[in-house]
C-alpha cells in the first residue's frame, strides 16, 4: 500500500502565497506511483486537506481527517509552509504530539533558525563572521541617533522573524530609520538592525542527500535595486549567476562557512543561507530551514547544478522522514 504523505503549505504570514506555489512544485514531483500525496493547506483561519476536490478540516491532534465516515491518518509529512507555523517550531510540535513524521527541522532548530537574531547569537561564539547588529521590540525605547551611531549608516532594518525580504528596509539617512522600523514591526514585533555591508552577495543550500550533508553550487545575487528585496527574488528584478564566480579560495571558504552554520544549528533536510563577501571572507546574513522551491527559487537551481534532480531531492526528504521518526517531547 503507497504510502500517505500530506503536503503542507500556505501558513498564517505574508509569505503564504510563495509558499503555497512551493507546496505544489512539491505535489507536481511526487511521483504517484510510490505516495499517495495530498495538499494541506494552512491559513489563519483553518487547517484543511483537499481529498478528491473535497475540502475537509483536518484534526490537528493526531493529523488526520474523516471522509464518508473513514479515518485517513497521515505515514509522513513534507513541510513547505515558508514563515509561519511552519519555519518557526509550531507546526513541527504539532506532528512530534501526533508522532508523525515530517521533513526538515526539530521543533526547538526551527525556533532558532527563524530568529535572525537568535540564529546570530547561536553562531557568533563559532568564528562565524556576521555584521554588528542590534536587536529591539515594540516595547523598546530607542533612539535613531543612537542607533544610527552605534550601527552606521546606511544598514538594514529588518523584522527579526519573517522571510521573503518582508519587513526588510535598506537606510541611507538618519530621518528614514523611524519609517523602517514601523515597516519592519508591521511584520514582527521585533527589529533587527544590521550595518551595511557591501561586497558580492551569494546565497548557497546545503541539504542531506541520501544520508550525507552536501553544500551546492552557491548563486550569486546581482540586483537592479537597492537589495535583494521580494522584487528580486519574486518578480525578476535581479540577475541570479550559479555557480557564483568566486575565485577557488572564496568558493572553499563559503562552503566551509555554509557546511558549519548547517551543522552548528541542527539543521536537516534542506537549507539555503546568505553571505556577503568582504573581501575574500563570507559574512553570515541569515539561512532560511525552508526555502522555496518555486520557478523563481534558487535551491532548485543549485540543486540541479550540483547534479541533483528536484524530484529525487524531495523523494529522498520523504524516505529519510520515514525512516527518522523521532519525536521532540
Amino acid at each position: 500500500m503507497k504510502k500517505q504523505i500530506a503536503v503542507v503549505m500556505g501558513g498564517t504570514t505574508s509569505e503564504h502565497t510563495i509558499s503555497i506555489k512551493s507546496g505544489q512544485v512539491v505535489l507536481d514531483n511526487i511521483p504517484d506511483s510510490i505516495f499517495d500525496a495530498k495538499p494541506v493547506v494552512i491559513s489563519a483561519q483553518e487547517w484543511t486537506v483537499n481529498h478528491m476536490g473535497n475540502l475537509i478540516a483536518l484534526n490537528q491532534s493526531d493529523f488526520s481527517y474523516q471522509y464518508e465516515g473513514k479515518k485517513y491518518i497521515f505515514d509522513a509529512v513534507f513541510i513547505a509552509v515558508h514563515g509561519a507555523p511552519g519555519e518557526n517550531g509550531v507546526l513541527q510540535k504539532v506532528l512530534d504530539k501526533a508522532k508523525v513524521p515530517y521533513t526538515g527541522c526539530s521543533a526547538a532548530v526551527s525556533e532558532i533558525t527563524y530568529n535572525k537574531h537568535k540564529t546570530l547569537e547561536k553562531l557568533r561564539p563559532h568564528g562565524i563572521a556576521m555584521a554588528k547588529n542590534i536587536i529591539i521590540d515594540s516595547n523598546s525605547n530607542w533612539n535613531s541617533k543612537t542607533l544610527a551611531t552605534s550601527i552606521g549608516l546606511p544598514c538594514f532594518v529588518k523584522a527579526n522573524k519573517a522571510g521573503s525580504s518582508f519587513g526588510v528596509v535598506k537606510v541611507n539617512k538618519l530621518e528614514e530609520i523611524s519609517a523602517a522600523i514601523s515597516t519592519a514591526l508591521a511584520e514582527d514585533d521585533e527589529v533587527l538592525i544590521e550595518s551595511y555591508l557591501s561586497g558580492i552577495e551569494v546565497s548557497i543550500g546545503v541539504i542531506e542527500y541520501k544520508g550525507e550533508v552536501r553544500v551546492l553550487a552557491p548563486t550569486e545575487i546581482i540586483t537592479h535595486g537597492d537589495f535583494f528585496d521580494y522584487a528580486a527574488k519574486y518578480e525578476g528584478n535581479s540577475k541570479e549567476i550559479t555557480p557564483a564566480r568566486l575565485t577557488s579560495f572564496q568558493l572553499q571558504n563559503l562552503n566551509t562557512a555554509a557546511r558549519k552554520v548547517f551543522n552548528l544549528l541542527g539543521v536537516k533536510g534542506i537549507s539555503r543561507s546568505d553571505f556577503i563577501f568582504m573581501g575574500d571572507t563570507p559574512y553570515f546574513l541569515e539561512l532560511n530551514s525552508i526555502p522555496g522551491l518555486t520557478a523563481q527559487s534558487l535551491l532548485p537551481m543549485q540543486a540541479q547544478q550540483s547534479g541533483i534532480a528536484l524530484g529525487d531531492l524531495i523523494v529522498d526528504m520523504i524516505n529519510s522522514c520515514l525512516k527518522n521518526n523521532t519525536f521532540e517531547e
